[in-house]
């Protein structure tokens, strides 16, 4: 039984440090169905806070973008800030992370003027539990800081180098994952109708 166990152990390790796939394309989220894993996110103030145990408080509509220095990341926030009146009176709460440290998270805030609470992943536990990491080559991480400006490493406070599949899930206060999506291509995000469709799904297996 002990060596059962021992290789039980052994195996959840090795999928827990699984290697970060270097293709957006090669990324395997976690389904419907599944569990919010229970890792720690930073607050813009730096305070570090269980994902499940804010995911518990109330039906979440968790998002995942690249950064602030995403264009179509903080124009996906801007559309969902758009639908912010409806999502609370279906009583949900919107959360956002992104490898962004506490500091560019509270710019981020301030600059979108949202009304709902990002989150920093900069150490990368919840992209890589929830199966949405992925790694960039060297190469484009200079490209962007060289030719765009975009320094990924100062943004992020870390040099893994780790991105999110953007991605969207709607979790249950059970910590169940209800629906989710998520699209390699960063430029394509989910349109507001069917966000708000999802929502009512969703909505009405909570009050069932």
């Amino acid at each position: 039984m002990k060596t059962v166990l021992l290789i039980l152990a052994t195996l959840s390790t090795f999928s827990a440090h699984a290697a970060v796939p270097n293709d957006a394309s090669a990324a395997r989220p976690l389904a419907i169905g599944d569990t919010v894993p229970d890792v720690s996110v930073r607050s813009f103030s730096g305070e570090s806070l269980s994902l499940s145990e804010i995911t518990s408080e109330k039906p979440t509509m968790l998002i995942f973008y690249r950064g602030g220095w995403c264009p179509y990341c903080n124009r996906h926030l801007a559309d969902v800030q758009k639908l912010k009146d409806t999502i609370d009176g279906m009583g949900f709460q919107v959360i956002a992370l992104s490898p962004d440290r506490p500091e560019k998270i509270k710019e981020a805030m301030e600059a979108e003027s949202l009304g709902y609470q990002l989150y920093s992943d900069s150490a990368a536990d919840a992209m890589k539990a929830f199966g949405v990491a992925f790694k960039l080559d060297t190469d484009l991480v200079s490209t962007y800081k060289n030719e765009y400006g975009i320094d990924i490493e100062s943004d992020s406070g870390m040099t893994h180098h780790i991105l999110p599949v953007p991605a969207l899930c709607l979790i249950g206060t059970d910590g169940k994952i209800n629906f989710a999506h998520f699209d390699p291509n960063y430029r394509e995000r989910l349109k507001a109708a069917t966000i708000l469709a999802e929502l009512k799904r969703v909505r009405a297996l909570e009050l069932r």
